[in-house]
This record gives C-alpha cells, sequence and structure tokens, in this order.
C-alpha cells in the first residue's frame, strides 16, 4: 500500500477555496482546479510506502512500470494503470469540449507524432494514444454543460432568443413576423450579411423545422445535421460569431429581459457564462446543451463524442488514463473546430445520470458502462468494516473526516483529499471511521 502525493494543476478555472475547503487548510490565493491521483505522465503522483511514509516519493508511472504485472494484476493487459482519479473543483466554467473514442485517439496521436509535433505544443490535440470516458460525482452542489437537447428544444431556445433581440436590438429593422418570414434566407446567407436577429431566427428554423420526426422517447432521431450545422456555425473561426460583438449583443439583449430568463434555463445559463467569457461564441453553444444540475452524491457519466462543459461545484472525476481534450470555446487554450466536429457525435441524448448501486448500508457502487473503471463509495461509520472491492489495483481517496485503511500488516489513516494506491499484490484492504465525525472514502477498481 503506497500513501499518495498529488499534484494539484492550477488551471484558471479552478476555485480559489473548494481544495482548500475539503482540506481544512488555508487557501493558497491561486486558482486551485485538479488534484491528480494517478500514474498519467502528464502529472503522475508520488508513490511512498505506507511502511515508510518519511521516504522519498517515487513517481506512480515509474514505480508500476518497475514490476507491471506484480503491481496492476489483471489490469497488466491495459499497458498502464487504466484509471485517473481527480478531485476537480471548478471556481468558473470549463471549456466546451469533448473526447475521441480509442480508433479516434489512436489515429490522432500517430498522426501527430509521425508529423513530429512537439508533445508540449499549445496546439496539439492528442497527448496520448487512448480513449477519456470519464465520470463525476458531485460532493458540493455542482452544475455541468451535458450532452446535446433535442432540436426541438434547442430550437424553441433559439426562437425565444430571437424574440428578445428583435424587441430589444436598437439595430433590427424587423419585428418578430418579419424575422420568421426571413429565417430560412438569413441563415443560408453569409452570417456577415445577416443580422444577429435573423440568424438566431434562422437556427430556430433550422432546429425546429429540419430535425426530422421525433422518436418514441421524446428527443429528434433527425436533429443532428442540423445540431452539427449551428454548432458549426456557431464555432465557426472566419464568422461573424468569431469577432465577439454578436455575442456581447446578444448577452446585453438577454440582460433587459428577465422575463425570458426566468422562462429558459439555458439563456440564463448563456448569461452566466458570459460573465466570464463575455465575447466567446460558447456563450451561445451552451444553448445546445442539457443544463444540469447535480445534489451532493449524484454522477453523471460522459462518453467519448459527448460535448460537455462543467460550470461549477467540487467533485470526484474518475476516467479512463488519458488526458485527450479536444476545445471548441471557453477557453484560451488551442481550439480546433474540425478536429472537434470529426470525434463529437451529433445526436441527442438524454441526460447521462449514472445512479448508483447499494451493495450494504453506507456503500454505494457507480458502474458507468465503461470497462475500465468502478468507483465505489463508503460513508463511515454505516460501512465500517468493508472490505474494498479489488479487481488488480485499487485507487482510494478520503472526502471527509478520517479513514483508517488497513491492508494485511499494513495500516494509514487518511484525512479529507488525502489517498492511498492499492498494489494487486496487495491484502485486502478494509476501511474504518478514525474519527468522532463521520467520514466517506471513494474507491476505484476494475469493474
Amino acid at each position: 500500500m503506497y500513501l499518495l502525493h498529488t499534484p494539484i494543476r492550477d488551471y484558471a478555472w479552478g476555485s480559489a477555496t473548494l481544495l482548500a475547503e475539503l482540506q481544512d487548510r488555508t487557501p493558497t490565493g491561486r486558482p486551485e482546479a485538479e488534484m491528480w491521483m494517478g500514474a498519467h505522465p502528464s502529472a503522475p503522483a508520488g508513490a511512498v510506502p505506507a511502511s515508510d511514509p518519511g521516504s522519498a516519493p517515487v513517481p506512480l508511472d515509474e514505480l508500476l512500470a518497475s514490476d507491471p504485472e506484480a503491481l496492476l494484476g489483471e489490469a497488466v493487459r491495459y499497458g498502464r494503470l487504466p484509471f485517473l482519479v481527480k478531485l476537480l473543483a471548478a471556481g468558473r466554467p470549463l471549456s466546451i469540449q469533448a473526447h475521441p473514442t480509442h480508433e479516434q485517439a489512436r489515429t490522432g496521436f500517430a498522426a501527430e507524432e509521425a508529423a513530429g509535433v512537439p508533445d508540449s505544443a499549445p496546439h496539439r490535440n492528442y497527448r496520448d494514444d487512448n480513449h477519456k470516458p470519464e465520470m463525476l460525482v458531485a460532493l458540493t452542489p455542482f452544475a455541468a454543460l451535458c450532452g446535446f437537447r433535442s432540436a426541438r428544444d434547442a430550437g424553441t431556445s433559439f426562437s425565444r432568443l430571437a424574440q428578445v433581440l428583435a424587441e430589444n436590438m436598437e439595430d433590427h429593422d424587423a419585428g418578430p413576423a418579419g424575422l420568421a418570414d426571413a429565417a430560412p434566407a438569413a441563415f443560408d446567407a453569409p452570417t456577415s450579411e445577416a443580422s444577429v436577429a435573423q440568424t438566431a431566427a434562422g437556427y430556430a428554423d433550422l432546429l425546429l423545422h429540419g430535425a426530422g420526426e421525433p422518436d418514441g422517447d421524446g428527443d429528434d432521431d433527425g436533429g443532428g445535421p442540423a445540431l452539427e450545422r449551428v454548432f458549426a456555425d456557431l464555432l465557426d473561426p472566419a464568422g461573424d460569431w468569431s469577432s465577439g460583438s454578436w455575442v456581447t449583443a446578444v448577452v446585453a439583449a438577454l440582460k433587459k429581459a428577465p422575463r425570458a430568463l426566468d422562462e429558459d434555463l439555458n439563456l440564463a445559463t448563456a448569461v452566466g457564462i458570459a460573465e466570464h467569457y463575455p465575447a466567446d461564441p460558447g456563450v451561445l453553444v451552451s444553448i445546445l446543451l442539457h443544463r444540469v444540475d447535480l445534489a451532493p452524491g449524484q454522477a453523471i457519466h460522459l462518453p467519448a463524442g459527448n460535448v460537455h462543459a462543467y460550470l461549477h461545484g467540487l467533485g470526484v472525476e474518475v476516467m479512463a488514463a488519458s488526458d485527450n481534450v479536444l476545445r471548441g470555446g471557453l477557453t484560451p487554450k488551442h481550439v480546433d473546430v474540425p478536429e472537434l466536429r470529426r470525434v463529437v457525435a451529433f445526436e441527442s441524448v438524454p441526460v447521462p445520470y449514472c445512479a448508483p448501486l447499494s451493495e450494504g448500508e453506507g456503500h454505494l457502487v457507480f458502474r458507468p458502462p465503461f470497462e475500465e473503471f468502478q468507483v465505489d463509495r463508503l460513508d463511515l461509520p454505516a460501512a465500517d468494516g468493508t472490505t474494498l472491492t479489488a479487481r488488480g489495483p485499487v485507487l482510494a481517496v478520503c472526502t471527509a473526516g478520517r479513514v483508517r485503511v488497513e491492508a494485511g500488516a499494513e495500516a494509514a489513516v487518511l484525512a479529507a483529499g488525502e489517498s492511498v494506491f492499492l498494489t494487486a499484490a496487495d491484502a485486502a484492504a478494509i476501511v474504518h471511521g478514525a474519527g468522532e465525525d463521520p467520514a466517506t472514502l471513494f474507491s476505484v477498481t476494475l469493474p
């Protein structure tokens, strides 16, 4: 069993307080976005034997490379520790993004390697050859954008936006009826020749009437082409939205229409995002996506191709061991719209909640439809004395109180934010509460 020294990434969107509050320490004054617990070479945890906590930490990826069969067990077939665990603390919205499939990642990584793109190059899309399905369990109230809404619902929001623009923008010439008549032509015309209001009406027309017939579950099964067309138009680096002035005009009009914001959560979300990214076209892309508000303990899972953006909150994020991200807005980082479109699944989907199963008092198990991991949540003292599920290696992190982890003759007491790695060769670990306050431990292993 190894104690982990975990690096914290200081991305600009990180919260200055959430991780510090979890760990009951003074904030650093800087953004603290992600605490990484894993062996990904971008930021491997340092591993220290629990039997010798004062020894120098060894990067976990180097430790695993020293004897992969013994340390990884059946997970050795992945050629790496198959999962990466993070505590994610969002103080403001993350980038609109999607992750590739396994085949897309292998192809993209090989192409960039062959082209000699440096690993650290800002314009590099593929940092490794792995896919990145992920899930997030909320520790605080947590807000996110997650997957495409039905084309019909998105079209209704754009229709409402067009009405707001028609009523509030000083430079429009047509009223609501005129906008409706002009909508198809406005969308087909170059955006530089169309008013903001007419373009919004054009999006609404395409989404509402070009989306096909609704299927049995209420989603539009023909909405993919319409969603892709609007998505691509909004993010076109040569289009009118790219200058920022149109985004600014939309937000200004919406701020004058409180009733529309009360009636439409997605329009209200767009205005909230604009407080952080006032001229970014991603503000409008958010209208195409589900707004999801998770209570503590709720979870979502995100397969390849799902467009998403976390907005704010603290959560446990678990993913296949990859750092591949294709971005589409709400970021100063590299955006490659053609490559993003290649990996995005343009289909309306329900919100991908991940409901846990009960394995006994105080023991919940999250099993997303991914082969690399399952996530167990143990709430102590109710689950006191529970043996951790272990199919190969285990990574466990305390998120509240204090937890004692016993593995054979070894033991470690974890406070909130502290974690351990158990190899496939370690004895089965048993957990106990180690203080007067209730405690929570998340553990990750193969499903």
